[in-house]
């Protein structure tokens, strides 16, 4: 097999209050984001003790990714590498030259491609192949599966966890309750946007088919930088006020831009969106996001073998 191993590639998260701080300046590197935003952002952190799950849970997909191979035949080990935190890209590719890999198959973990996250995961593992390379260490090569948003079994994960959110609702009233599918929000005059929109709308609109279920939107969240930068709208704080106001009791919220939990579900889902509808009296039901979700992993793996044989 050309590929001689897969790298799952992250975000990344801080462990501890201590790593908030020089974590964030690894997000913000570059960016204009105002300080009272920054500082907000720490505050959110304080809540979870600095702690996002996001690498454990990656970690997690990485091991159960490597064992769903092993399963079908295709026996390759699954590194983890993050973009903003520990183990970095350039960590993990040196760890993978020292185990002899030469090539591998790059898995970003974004079932959505946009410059924000695609584009810039890409250009992360370039400048951490030429940083290896400027120490004389010879980087592996990384090729990348295509996109996944509109994957059977990605779809069919989402519906899962989406149809147990809906299962806390009575049952006379889920029909009428809406479903808001979120995504993060990002500047709309970033190339590559409209596409990004599609790929969302067209994930959310593939759930909603197979559930069912024709009361659906698509909201954003977790926007930053200059509030005079126009970026993808609406949020879904003003989405919840609007349903609230309609007379919605329950809403139910699935996060269909994000394949596992840390901050921007942890506050500004669970915390954030669900106190704006706690004070006006609607049921917020979140749905999970896909973590280790068993489904998940099989399309992980689906995706992997298919590059891997072709």
């Amino acid at each position: 097999m050309k590929h001689a191993a897969i790298l799952l590639i992250a975000f990344g998260g801080p462990e501890k209050m201590a790593d908030v701080h020089p974590f964030l300046a690894n997000v913000l590197r570059g960016r204009p984001v105002p300080p009272q935003r920054l500082e907000a952002v720490v505050h959110h952190y304080k809540l979870f003790d600095g702690h996002s799950p996001l690498n454990e849970i990656t970690v997690r997909q990485a091991t159960a990714l490597q064992a769903a191979l092993a399963q079908t035949g295709f026996d390759l080990p699954v590194y983890v590498g993050m973009r903003n935190w520990h183990p970095y890209l350039h960590e993990t590719l040196a760890q993978m030259a020292a185990d002899g890999v030469r090539n591998a198959l790059g898995v970003i973990l974004s079932a959505q491609q946009s410059e924000a996250g695609w584009g810039r995961y890409k250009e992360d593992v370039a400048a951490a192949q030429k940083q290896l390379e400027q120490l004389g260490a010879r980087a592996p090569s990384v090729e990348y599966v295509p996109g996944w948003h509109r994957h059977p079994l990605f779809i069919e994960a989402v519906t899962d966890l989406t149809q147990q959110a809906f299962a806390a609702i009575p049952a006379q009233r889920r029909a009428e309750t809406p479903l808001v599918f979120t995504a993060h929000s990002v500047p709309t005059a970033l190339p590559g946007t409209p596409g990004y929109v599609e790929q969302i709308e067209a994930g959310a609109r593939l759930v909603a088919e197979r559930l069912g279920h024709a009361c659906w939107s698509v909201a954003y969240q977790s926007r930053s930088g200059d509030p005079r930068t126009p970026w993808l709208e609406p949020d879904i704080g003003a989405v919840i006020k609007q349903l609230a106001a309609d007379g919605s009791r329950d809403i139910v919220v699935m996060p269909i831009g994000f394949v596992c939990d840390h901050m921007e579900v942890m506050y500004d889902l669970d915390t954030e969106a669900r106190q704006i509808a706690g004070e006006l009296e609607v049921h917020m039901h979140r749905a999970g996001t896909l973590n280790d979700h068993p489904v998940f992993i099989q399309m992980l793996a689906d995706v992997v073998r298919k590059a891997v044989a072709g």
